[in-house]
Order: structure tokens, then C-alpha cells, then sequence
């Protein structure tokens, strides 16, 4: 079922091609527009009126407040070591890692192609790149672009860096 039963989806979301999307455990908030291809795992919180576009991966552990847009194919982690098994050579389990939570605030564009690394939160009306790889922190009301993503622009001064 690619919309389980333990998903809480808010009043008047819209979610394109219900059968092409993976939404397990999750919470959708009110107005949320919902594209294609969108995994979004058990744990994770989308706010009201937000976008997510085509193709995008949303983890557990993070957190998208009200009036966000992510882009098409945008992917956030919550591994900061991943790998498959233990020291011992077996098969890691869910009770083998520590789940590493980002938070998206208020307002924050999120350019196509990007990668969120975990622990990270990036602030209000941010505005992402696209194809930017997130590393740290990003303030409110900057452009922040490039690999890793640097501030490029203060939306508040209205300067370039």
C-alpha cells in the first residue's frame, strides 16, 4: 500500500498519483501539494501549504514546517556513518544506528537536485540552490548554493557575497 495506514494527512492535501507515492508513518500537514514518486518515511513531519515536487526523498527524523518548498528529487539523510552491518560483519537493524533529525523551517526553497546532510537546519526563507549539498547550519534569509552550499546572497541586505 503506498499510503499506509499510520500516515495522518491533513485537510485538503493533495497528493498526485496516490499509487506512485510512499507515505508510511508520517505526518502531512493541511494544504500540502504532494508529487509523484515522493517517499516520505515514518517519523518525518511535512507543515501546512507546502510543495514537495516529483522524485523526493524525505527520511525519517526530519522536520519541514509550514509554507516550504522542496524541489524535484531533493534527498535529506539521517545517517552520519552508514553502513550495512556491524563490527561483527551482521546485518545492521534499526537498533544499530542513531538517527541524526534535520529540521527545515518556515518558509525555506529547497532547489531541485538538492542533498540535505543530516543534523542540519536551515533557517527561515532560506532559499537553497539547486544541486546544493547541504552540510551545516544555514541562517534565515540567505541564497546559499554550491558543493558543499555557501551563503551567496543576504536576502535582507540585498548582497551578494
Amino acid at each position: 500500500m503506498p499510503i499506509s495506514d499510520n500516515t495522518t494527512i491533513g485537510h485538503k492535501v493533495t497528493i498526485h498519483h496516490k499509487e506512485l507515492v510512499n507515505l508510511y508513518g508520517c505526518k502531512i500537514g493541511d494544504y500540502t501539494k504532494i508529487g509523484t514518486f515522493v517517499e516520505i518515511q515514518q517519523n518525518a513531519t511535512v507543515g501546512k501549504y507546502c510543495k514537495i515536487q516529483s522524485h523526493s526523498f524525505i527520511c525519517e527524523g526530519v522536520t519541514i514546517e509550514d509554507e516550504v518548498f522542496i524541489g524535484h528529487g531533493v534527498l535529506f539523510i539521517n545517517d552520519k556513518f552508514p553502513k550495512s552491518t556491524t563490527k561483527d560483519g551482521i546485518l545492521k537493524t534499526k537498533e544499530d544506528w542513531n538517527l541524526s533529525t534535520s529540521l527545515i523551517k518556515k518558509g525555506a526553497s529547497i532547489g531541485s537536485g538538492a542533498t540535505i546532510m543530516c543534523g542540519v537546519t536551515i533557517g527561515e526563507n532560506a532559499i537553497i540552490g539547486a544541486g546544493s549539498v547541504v552540510t551545516r547550519n544555514i541562517p534565515p534569509k540567505v541564497v546559499v548554493a554550491g558543493v558543499p552550499a555557501v551563503v551567496i546572497r543576504d536576502l535582507e541586505k540585498g548582497e551578494d557575497s
